[in-house]
């Protein structure tokens, strides 16, 4: 359950925020940064937060449940499971938002694609710092 938190707590945040800051970085915001630039930038994030829980939840939650299943397979240890559960996030990140507008290119698929691999790879690590795994009791049977 832990795990869910995490994910459904942290992966809609980050995520947000870095799709924020993908979206203004490729529209030419950050050309010119100064501290009122920055100041708009904070309130945006903080006005568009609940849109990014509302849209955000079910993909973190949906990329919680991979890395709980990955994580009951004994042979893939926790930092290929991070890196299994990273991208899958860009992966679907990358395919979900770079295909839109004239300027599609390598550097929106990568940038979009980010959008949904720090969120995944961060949860996962936060998830395996704070849930223990689980280990299958021993069936108990006697040998002759």
């Amino acid at each position: 359950m832990k795990r869910y938190l995490i994910f459904g707590a942290l992966g809609p945040f980050v995520g947000g925020l870095l799709l924020l800051f993908t979206t203004s970085y490729l529209s030419g915001y950050w050309t010119h940064t100064d501290f009122t630039e920055v100041k708009k930038f904070v309130v945006v994030l903080f006005k568009s937060l609940q849109y990014s829980y509302l849209f955000g939840l079910l993909p973190a939650l949906m990329m919680a449940a991979i890395d709980e299943i990955i994580c009951h397979i004994r042979p893939i240890g926790p930092l290929v499971r991070m890196l299994i559960v990273g991208l899958i996030g860009f992966a679907a990140a990358a395919f979900l938002y770079s295909n839109r507008g004239a300027d599609m290119g390598s550097l929106q698929f990568v940038l979009y694609g980010l959008v949904g691999l720090v969120p995944a790879m961060l949860s996962s690590w936060l998830a395996r710092k704070f849930c223990p795994p689980v280990v299958p009791k021993a069936t108990g049977q006697a040998s002759v």
